[in-house]
């Protein structure tokens, strides 16, 4: 059975091939926005069209689109200038500053509405997440965005769901990509769905880029609320933090704030948005990977250090929380790799 998210692949992917030569990506800008992602991003497109030309097949055309001062969007830069038509697919990026606000995105929020009517495939990458969402296309999907952004872009549409420890989450029409780099992986993706698995396996080798495999989570943090504004459970988010978390149960946390068990469990939630069991595994999990990466501790070492006896057990957790073994972590991320590696 097709579901509706293949069916809009395929219905985009029959649209292009059986009317055009060159399917058109634009990408979106505006004051800001990432200029390093939208270069790059034009950069491995153009090259993975021409690897493409050279064995035959379709290529891709590249523009960027921006409003003049009476608001029409238009390309400012094209690779085909002489082409009719509209962009297939649009790209939102982040910037660097943080997400657009709400005031800012309107126009462009309602020029990608009327691009996504008319059929173009709408994607983001970091903080552009925020102008799709601002369009109201995203109500009840699963999307994706930069980890340090991902409270904030739940808070401010709470329709939709925030799934930060992805890297790509590729809904048919609607495609997001997580943090500041993740445009490589996103790149990935549309050279896949319009080019083919062949080219960009081609342009992954050219370009160093891991094509397939990697999940946000594996490079971000714990990143705590705190403005919140309940200054006894702030108060035990600094408690929590200076023990590390370390053999701390739901009692203990209550007894510390000073608040009856049910009341601490309500307030801690509202606050924070996590129960305190799993607050404090993350926590834990932080410290373990701090260790992890800057010292030559072995993992039951590390394991015992975060507060547990049972190292097997340590392992799941680490492994579901951050995608990746003790010992993966370690290789990846450690900051003296030849030295550290050993000990994972």
């Amino acid at each position: 059975m097709i579901v509706p998210a293949e069916a809009a692949e395929i219905g985009l992917r029959g649209a292009l091939s059986d009317h055009k030569t060159a399917d058109e990506v634009g990408i979106l800008l505006y004051r800001g926005c990432q200029s390093a992602m939208v270069h790059g991003l034009t950069d491995m497109l153009m090259t993975a069209s021409d690897f493409s030309a050279a064995r035959g097949g379709r290529t891709l055309r590249l523009s960027h689109w921006s409003p003049d001062e009476a608001g029409r969007f238009s390309r400012s830069f094209d690779t085909d200038p002489g082409a009719d038509g509209s962009a297939d697919i649009i790209v939102a990026p982040g910037r660097l500053t943080g997400p657009i606000t709400t005031e800012e995105a309107g126009p462009f929020a309602h020029w990608l509405k009327v691009q996504h009517r008319r059929g173009a495939v709408l994607a983001s990458n970091c903080g552009g997440a925020f102008l799709l969402a601002e369009t109201g296309l995203l109500r009840s999907r699963s999307v994706t965005t930069h980890w340090m952004f991902a409270d904030l872009l739940q808070a401010r549409f709470p329709d939709i769901n925030v799934e930060p420890g992805k890297i790509v989450i590729d809904d048919g029409d609607i495609i997001t990509a997580g943090g500041l780099m993740a445009w490589t992986d996103l790149g990935m993706r549309l050279i896949d769905r319009l080019l083919g698995p062949s080219i960009m396996i081609e342009t992954s080798r050219f370009f160093l880029v891991d094509a397939s495999g990697r999940e946000q989570r594996h490079y971000g943090g714990f990143a705590p609320r705190l403005s919140h504004g309940d200054e006894v459970i702030l108060k035990l988010q600094h408690w929590l933090q200076a023990k590390g978390a370390r053999a701390v149960g739901v009692a203990d946390m209550a007894r510390e704030a000073g608040l009856e068990e049910r009341t601490f469990l309500r307030r801690f939630k509202a606050a924070t948005g996590m129960k305190p069991t799993e607050y404090a595994q993350c926590v834990r999990m932080e410290k373990a990977r701090e260790l992890l990466q800057f010292t030559k501790r072995t993992v039951d070492q590390i394991a015992w250090s975060v507060g547990y006896e049972d190292a097997a057990a340590f392992r799941r957790v680490f492994g579901r929380l951050v995608g990746l073994s003790p010992g993966e972590y370690r290789r990846r991320f450690a900051a003296d790799r030849e030295e550290t590696v050993a000990a994972a």
